[in-house]
Order: C-alpha cells, then sequence, then structure tokens
C-alpha cells in the first residue's frame, strides 16, 4: 500500500518503516488510562501487530495476577514472538516528557475513514475485479499488471488508444517485461511510450505485420530508435504483410507445385499437414504474406 501510494519504497528490510507503539489496557469502564509500555523499532506491520497482541497478553497477565505494570521501554523479538526490557521509568518526568496542550487526542471516525477512502486511488483487488469482468483479462493477467502501481499506470495510459485490453497485455507481459528484465530496469524507465505499444497492436490486428514479426524486429529496432513509429520501422525494414490475395495464391499455388507427395497425402486425411504448408509458404514469402490468407487459400485449394 504504501509502495501504491509512493508514501515511500517499502523496503522493510533495508528500514523503510520504524514504529514505536505504545501500549496500556483499562479494565471496561473505567476512563482513567493504564500505565502503557513503549515497543521500540518495529520494523514491518506484521510484528507491528504481532508486538502489540504479545504485549497485551503480558499486560492482562499481570494485571489479573494484582501485580503492577510497570512503565517500559521494551524491544520485540520476532523469532519468538516475545518482548524483553530495555528499561524501566517510574515517571513521565523520567521521559522528558510533558504534555502539549495544543496536541489534543486524534479520534479516527467512520466519516474521518471514508473520507480518506473515497480520496484514495483505485488499489490493486479493485483494479484486478474491473480487468477481469470488463476487460475480460485472465486472472493470472490481471494480477501480473496490478502488481506494481508503474505497470498499471503503463496499462491504463496503453489503452486510451485500443480497446485491445488482451492485446496491450500480452505485449506487457511478454515482449516488454522481457526487456525489462535483461536490462535491469522497471517500467518507468521504459524508453517507449504507451502510444507506441498502442500503435504496434494496432499493426498486428490490422494484418499489417504477424505478432511474431511485431515482437522480434519492429519492437526492437524501436528500442534502438524510439523517436520512430511503429509503421515507419515496419515500411523500412520491408517487413508489411502482403494482404493482396493474387500476390498470396501465386506463392500458395508454387507450394502446392512442387509438393505433390504432400498434397497425395493431406488428401488422403493427414489434415494437420496444412501447418507444414503454411509454414513454406511464409519461408518463401519472407514472412510478408497475410496468414490468414494463406490458410484460407489452402483450404480452398487442397479441399
Amino acid at each position: 500500500l504504501v509502495r501504491w501510494l509512493n508514501i515511500c519504497d517499502g523496503n522493510m528490510e533495508e528500514g523503510s518503516m520504524r514504529c514505536d507503539a505504545n501500549i496500556s489496557i483499562r479494565l471496561k469502564g473505567e476512563t482513567k488510562l493504564g500505565t502503557r509500555v513503549e515497543v521500540k523499532n518495529l520494523n514491518s506491520i506484521r510484528n507491528v501487530k504481532r508486538a502489540i497482541d504479545h504485549e497485551v497478553e503480558r499486560l492482562i497477565e499481570i494485571v489479573e495476577k494484582g501485580e503492577k505494570v510497570l512503565q517500559q521501554t521494551r524491544s520485540y523479538d520476532a523469532d519468538n514472538n516475545t518482548t524483553f526490557s530495555l528499561r524501566s521509568k517510574e515517571e513521565a518526568d523520567d521521559y522528558r516528557y510533558f504534555a502539549d496542550p495544543d496536541l489534543t487526542p486524534f479520534n479516527i471516525s467512520d466519516e474521518f475513514l471514508q473520507r480518506v477512502k473515497t480520496a484514495l486511488p483505485a488499489l490493486p483487488e479493485e483494479l484486478e475485479k474491473k480487468y477481469t469482468t470488463i476487460f475480460n483479462l485472465p486472472v493470472y493477467d490481471a494480477q501480473v499488471i496490478c502488481s506494481d502501481k508503474d505497470t498499471v499506470d503503463f496499462f491504463e495510459a496503453t489503452i486510451k488508444h485500443t480497446t485491445h485490453y488482451k492485446a496491450v497485455s500480452n505485449w506487457l507481459m511478454g515482449p516488454v517485461k522481457s526487456h525489462l528484465n535483461e536490462k535491469g530496469i522497471d517500467i518507468a524507465s521504459f524508453s517507449l511510450s504507451p502510444e507506441k505499444i498502442s500503435a504496434l497492436v494496432q499493426l498486428v490486428d490490422d494484418g499489417k505485420v504477424n505478432f511474431s514479426v511485431a515482437s522480434s524486429k519492429i519492437f526492437t529496432a524501436l528500442l534502438a530508435s524510439p523517436d520512430k513509429q511503429p509503421l515507419q520501422v515496419a515500411t523500412e525494414l520491408n517487413l508489411l504483410q502482403e494482404s493482396d490475395s493474387g500476390s498470396i495464391e501465386a506463392w500458395v499455388d508454387a507450394v502446392i507445385a512442387a509438393m505433390p507427395a504432400k498434397v497425395k497425402e493431406y488428401k488422403s486425411g493427414k489434415k494437420g499437414l496444412i501447418g507444414m504448408f503454411a509454414g513454406e509458404v511464409k519461408k518463401i514469402s519472407k514472412g510478408k504474406a497475410d496468414m490468414a490468407v494463406v490458410n484460407k487459400l489452402l483450404a480452398e485449394k487442397l479441399n
């Protein structure tokens, strides 16, 4: 949560959090607070809870035995879930403490909590639900995207330019993530803009290139020249797919004519060979043939 709200880096093991918990108990109906105990330098939310729970039990046990609670500073042993005394002080004066009349008791009302909740940005759980129910993303995709606020921001910025939510997710979890891992950087340092990723998505959706070419060649070229546009790169590298049925039909006819034995096997029932024919068309077209058109023509001619 602290990372999501950009409060701090949240690296507990590096000392990003330190909490001193002051704990006291009193009998029901009493108004006077009991003698307080301070537990110092708690380094995680979990340990704050565990230390407080332990101290409450310890203080209750002392009171139930009829013993006196000493005002102490204590430390928490997380391995053994216990506290131990660092020093005892009988009076508040020993702490050089005096009440500040300008600091009144802070009461956290339900109304205050609701105002804070309303002011918060959408949190991971809410976004995961949105992505799976409205955008129809798989649960895994939604969880990966929502694991990091910067990734969510990038995803949200990208889908302002396209409604192909799953395609955007595929890019973020595939080529983009691989690049970030390889460079040892996070998405906040990524050189390509959300607009560039949405343009790549659109190139594939328009049938101008296939995903393999877009992710392995155009994406790589864009990383080297971030100022260029995906369509510009595809054109310069001669990667745009051939969607003209006449040109593709010539390639299909050439493959079928060159493989009469395989055609015979296909017609005898080995329908899986259609993938092999498609691969040959892809090869002779140097990856430029629109495979949807290729498969359609192959099915028509072979059947």
